[in-house]
């Protein structure tokens, strides 16, 4: 007989969704047979599989070592990437915010938010880490949830990536991406002068040899995405503008295209931006990185978490901190 008591970062998800991960390799028609059959029970009773799991729930499997081994997977699999996974250093990224759901940090330049390949190494897999040695991710939990950040930055955008450490953290988070009912605010430095707040609306469509996009002002193609993005003036210095920018919709490139495509492109984004004003900023202010910096987010119950400014964003002007 095996036995797993639920824990926080398992709860609010269905009994069934559970043991497929548990035994992912147990068909789902064995496993309802199972708990027909009293062999699986929920707190000492016979189950459905549609229940809602709590913390501090009992699971119960009535199994021999050989049936669950062999509906279990390759556990060792499993446990080697738990081991490696401790020993990845937190590497740059600074913790905002923590409690028993969700996890805010501050992700530095040349950092991927999540993997775009097998072998990349993210601040996905960086925060993993920490939570296993902080003693929130456990090697049990580890088999049936791993947390994962929720919202994506460019490798050289820096700033606030959020992260659900329980399920029930992912859940509501996703939530309220999914509705924009969290508030993304950015700091960009752009090319040129703006003294005017603006709400710039368009269309995105997205290249996929080229990994790039093009703003339009018409729905003109099948792939066109509508997009929104408001700005207001905060400084301007050295033929620069800091704007803090509210993006409402979140696509591909949004901001730095954006920008680009009224004529005030990011200095120093290698992709959107002006090739000779990078060049000059990069002489002149040691600018090589895209001064894009997501430093605000704000939850509907009124919280609010911000990033300290990037100290390149201090070489075009002092004026440029925010705090």
């Amino acid at each position: 007989m095996k036995e797993f008591t639920i824990k926080r970062n398992e709860e609010n998800q269905r009994f069934d969704k559970y043991l497929k991960k548990l035994l992912p390799d147990a068909a789902t028609s064995f496993l309802y047979k199972m708990m027909r059959k009293k062999n699986i029970t929920l707190n000492g009773k016979k189950s459905e599989g549609n229940e809602i799991l709590h913390s501090g729930d009992i699971v119960r499997l009535f199994f021999s070592d050989e049936t669950f081994a062999k509906f279990s997977g390759d556990t060792r699999q499993a446990d080697d990437e738990f081991s490696l996974l401790s020993k990845f250093p937190l590497g740059g990224i600074r913790i905002v915010y923590e409690d028993d759901d969700i996890l805010i940090a501050d992700k530095p330049f040349n950092m991927l938010s999540q993997k775009a390949s097998p072998s990349d190494v993210s601040a996905n897999e960086h925060l993993l880490g920490y939570l296993i040695r902080t003693g929130k991710l456990t090697r049990e939990s580890f088999a049936t949830f791993r947390p994962s950040v929720c919202n994506r930055l460019d490798r050289n955008t820096t700033g606030l990536i959020l992260m659900g450490i329980s399920l029930k953290g992912s859940q509501e988070l996703s939530r309220m991406l999914r509705e924009r009912t969290i508030g993304k605010y950015y700091l960009a430095v752009v090319s040129g002068i703006l003294t005017k707040p603006a709400h710039q609306k368009g269309y995105l469509i997205k290249n996929r040899h080229t990994n790039c996009v093009e703003i339009r002002s018409t729905a003109d193609s099948d792939d066109a995405k509508p997009i929104e993005t408001a700005y207001r003036p905060l400084y301007q210095a050295n033929n620069t503008t800091l704007l803090e920018v509210h993006l409402i919709t979140g696509k591909t490139h949004q901001i730095r295209a954006h920008l680009a495509s009224i004529g005030h492109p990011i200095i120093g984004d290698p992709k959107y931006g002006n090739p000779i004003v990078n060049r000059t900023f990069a002489m002149d202010y040691n600018v090589k990185a895209q001064l894009l910096h997501a430093y605000r987010i704000s939850f509907p119950d009124g919280r609010t978490f911000t990033a300290e400014t990037p100290k390149t964003f201090l070489r075009i002007s002092p004026d440029y901190r925010i705090s």
